[in-house]
């Protein structure tokens, strides 16, 4: 392995880091805002089960996805691993600036950006997968659509007074998912189904001994750590694999594998234990961002927010679209925020988001065919 390569190993492993840092905020904004942990307890939490999804998500759709967003054949050889290098470095510029501000930017879509920018530098607009491209620009709509539209219908069955009417649609909706949705993994229909049997649970228990509001806050704290854990476990599956493509496309175009399906073990290991170091160092601002200045959010709100989220983000895995996790977070917060009234979202602070979110892929592009272009044109790398 030659030293240029490994470089580009360290720093998307670097870039992995960080986007668990930058990103921590997707997963425990609710919980740290809601008091259930405190912020070192939630990282931790997080970050377990950030690793934890190295055991489920086998498939590595999602890095397949990325690691074809550019033609096998540009990326081949010395070439390919400067556009690698430039799209990196891109990214990882990109993801410290929106984390100074407090900005939380998709850092999946930063990867995917600078990465194609560099691409287009060198070869122009035929060397990417238009498709590819396609399904993530396509997913920046979906993706914060989809988590709202879940949060809004997991909220409004929540705080449904009527007791068996709550239990009778959680019962139906979850029987008709198992029934009816062709799961890729046997996991996931298990994962769902165990879900919805403790959220019953739940309920039972305490309708049994007498809902009062101080009972029934402390159930949504400790329904809190279920949902956190199972948004942590999608968190970790859809932005490690982002890593996973870029670093087997370096070893592509460095020549040690021939193809995708050739991934070595270490490279997914690397990449969750990457992002779970990463999400225990926090990102305290955009914590703050994430967990108080969209909508004020209680803990059944919290439940509510990031099991919508991580539906969607384990939907996404299943189809391999590289989605956003931040942007799906949001969605769902701002579902549950909007079930109270619209004016309980602040808006101003949402549209600064979408603007990010906007910006993040032509920006990180354009960074990285910079980066490229002075890597190759001057530094004659």
């Amino acid at each position: 392995m030659t030293t240029f390569l490994i470089i580009i190993i360290a720093l998307a492993l670097i870039f992995d880091f960080i986007n668990g840092f930058h990103d921590a905020a997707n997963s425990i904004a609710t919980i740290v805002s809601t008091k259930v942990l405190t912020p070192f307890q939630a990282v931790i939490w997080a970050a377990f089960f950030n690793f934890v999804a190295f055991f489920i998500f086998s498939d590595h759709a999602v890095a397949n996805t990325v690691a074809k967003t550019v033609h096998q054949d540009v990326v081949n050889g010395s070439q390919g691993l400067i556009i690698i290098l430039s799209g990196l470095i891109a990214a990882i510029f990109w993801n410290l600036l929106t984390w100074w501000y407090g900005l939380p930017s998709s850092s999946s879509h930063t990867l995917i950006g600078g990465f194609a920018g560099a691409a287009i530098a060198a070869a122009g607009f035929g060397s990417i997968d238009g498709a590819m491209i396609m399904k993530t620009v396509i997913f920046i709509v979906l993706a914060p659509l989809i988590g709202m539209v879940i949060s809004i219908f997991i909220t409004l069955v929540t705080i449904q007074k009527n007791f068996w009417l709550k239990i009778g649609i959680i019962v139906a909706v979850v029987a008709s998912c198992v029934l009816f949705i062709p799961f890729k993994k046997d996991f996931e229909k298990w994962a769902l189904l165990g879900l919805g049997v403790i959220f019953v649970a739940s309920y039972f228990y305490n309708y049994l001994r007498g809902e009062n509001a101080y009972r029934t806050s402390n159930m949504y704290k400790k329904l809190q750590l279920v949902s956190s854990a199972v948004f942590s476990i999608g968190h970790g599956g859809a932005d490690a694999q982002k890593v996973m493509g870029i670093i087997t496309a370096a070893l592509i175009a460095g020549g040690n594998i021939q193809e995708f399906s050739q991934m070595p073990a270490w490279v997914p290991l690397a990449c969750y234990a990457a992002i779970g170091i990463g999400t225990m160092s926090g990102g305290w601002k955009i914590v703050k961002t994430m967990g108080t200045k969209i909508t004020k959010v209680t803990p059944l709100e919290g439940v509510c927010a990031e099991t919508a989220g991580a539906i969607t983000l384990f939907t996404a895995a299943n189809l391999g679209a590289p989605v956003s996790t931040t942007h799906t977070i949001t969605g769902a917060i701002i579902g549950v925020g909007a079930t109270k009234r619209l004016s309980a979202v602040r808006w101003g602070v949402t549209v600064n988001l979408i603007w990010a979110w906007i910006l993040t892929i032509p920006v990180s592009g354009a960074l990285a065919a910079g980066v490229y272009y002075i890597l190759h044109n001057v530094l004659h790398f």
